[in-house]
C-alpha cells in the first residue's frame, strides 16, 4: 500500500504522529483536513507533503459547485494559500500546488471538465513521486558496496514520500540487490523520525540497523562504526541543501572524517531560482523541545528554540543522487544558472 491513496471522494494516509506503536489511517474529505493534518504533521516528509498536496487541491476540485471555469481557479487559489502557509520550508509543497494552478489554468475546458484534470494531474504527480524514488534508489545504489554502514537522519522513506523512499530508498535497493548493508539511524530529535519512524521502517522490512542518539554521530564516526552518510532533502537551493535539523552537523563531522556525505532527493525538491538565505527556516513549538509526549522535562518557563531545519552548503555534499542521475560537485557550478537538466 502507498502511503497516501487517492480513494474517489476521499485522501487516505497514514498518521504518522501514531506510528510506531499503532497504525491509524486517516481519511480526508477536504483540502483544510489535508491542510491541517499537514500542520500537526500527521503527514510529513518534503516528497509526500507535495503529493498531498496536490490530492488537497484534487479535493477542492472534485467538490466544488462552481458553474465557470474562473470560480473554480479562485477556489483552487484560495486552497493553494491554505496549503503553502502550513508548512514553509519544503518545496514540494509550494511546487505540487503550483503546478496544479498552472494545469487548471491552463485548461480549455469549461468547470467541470477542468476540475477532472486537476484530479488527473494530482494522481499524475503522486505516480510520478514513486517512479522517481525507485529510479533514485536503482542510481544510487551503485554508490553502496558490500558490507557498508549506512548512516541516515531523520526518515526519508516510504513513509516521506508516496512510496519507497529516496534516502531509505537507495538502502532498500542495495539490500535487494543483495549487498550485504547496515544502517544507522539517528533517532532525529526533536519530533523522534529517525527512532519512530526510520527505525519502523528498517525493522519491517528485515534490514539490520542499530538506533543511536543524534550527539553519538561524532563518536560512531571517530570508532570507524560509519562508512557513507546518506540523507534526504527538504529543498536544495543554488548553494545549500536544507533538510531536518541536525544534517548540517552531520556533514561538518562526515568531512571532518573523510566519510562521503550523499543527499537522495527529487528535482520537484530542486529549487534552483532561490539562495539559501532566501529561504524560510520553519521554526515549531518550544514545547516540542520542554516535553516528549506532552510529558514536560525542562522546568516551567525555560525559553527553547526549535528550528525545524538547518542549511547545508553544498562544499559539504558529496553528491546529490536525483531521479536521472549522481551530481557530483563539478556538477553544482550549473545550479548558478538557476537550473539543472
Amino acid at each position: 500500500m502507498r502511503t497516501i491513496e487517492w480513494q474517489g471522494n476521499r485522501v487516505v494516509t497514514i498518521d504518522q504522529t501514531r506510528l510506531p506503536s499503532e497504525t491509524v489511517m486517516l481519511e480526508m474529505r477536504s483540502c483544510e483536513e489535508v491542510a491541517e493534518a499537514v500542520k500537526q504533521m500527521r503527514i510529513r516528509g518534503a516528497p509526500l507533503i507535495g503529493a498531498a498536496a496536490a490530492f488537497g487541491l484534487a479535493l477542492t476540485a472534485q467538490n466544488s459547485k462552481s458553474k465557470t471555469k474562473t470560480k473554480l481557479i479562485c477556489e483552487l487559489e484560495r486552497s493553494g494559500r491554505i496549503l503553502t502557509e502550513t508548512r514553509p520550508t519544503a518545496v514540494n509543497l509550494s511546487w505540487a500546488v503550483g503546478r496544479i494552478l498552472n494545469r487548471a489554468k491552463d485548461s480549455s475546458e469549461d468547470a467541470q471538465k477542468t476540475a477532472a484534470l486537476v484530479v488527473e494531474e494530482a494522481l499524475k504527480i503522486a505516480d510520478e513521486d514513486v517512479a522517481a524514488n525507485r529510479s533514485i534508489g536503482k542510481i544510487g545504489s551503485t554508490l553502496i558496496e558490500d558490507g557498508d554502514v549506512i548512516l541516515t537522519h531523520c526518515n526519508a522513506g516510504a513513509l516521506a514520500t508516496v512510496d519507497y523512499g529516496t534516502a531509505l530508498g537507495v538502502i532498500r535497493r542495495a539490500v535487494e540487490e543483495g549487498k550485504n548493508i547496515r544502517v544507522v539511524a539517528t533517532e532525529t530529535r526533536p519530533r523522534l523520525q529517525g527512532a519512530r519512524l526510520t527505525a519502523y521502517e528498517l525493522k519491517r522490512d528485515g534490514v539490520p540497523f542499530i538506533l543511536t542518539t543524534d550527539n553519538a554521530v561524532g563518536y560512531l564516526m571517530r570508532k570507524r562504526m560509519v562508512d557513507k552518510v546518506i540523507v534526504g532533502a527538504d529543498r536544495i537551493v543554488r548553494d545549500a541543501v536544507i533538510n531536518k535539523i541536525g544534517t548540517f552537523t552531520i556533514a561538518v563531522l562526515a568531512k571532518e572524517h573523510g566519510i562521503p556525505f550523499y543527499v537522495a532527493a527529487p528535482k520537484s525538491t530542486f529549487n534552483l531560482a532561490s539562495r539559501s538565505y532566501e529561504v524560510v527556516i520553519e521554526e515549531r513549538s518550544p514545547e516540542e523541545i520542554t516535553s516528549i509526549d506532552s510529558v514536560r522535562i525542562a522546568p516551567e518557563g525555560v525559553k527553547a528554540f526549535n528550528p525545524a531545519f538547518d542549511i547545508t552548503p553544498l562544499d559539504l555534499v558529496t553528491a546529490i543522487i536525483c531521479e536521472s542521475s549522481i551530481l557530483f560537485k563539478e556538477d553544482f557550478r550549473k545550479f548558478e544558472g538557476g537550473c539543472f537538466e
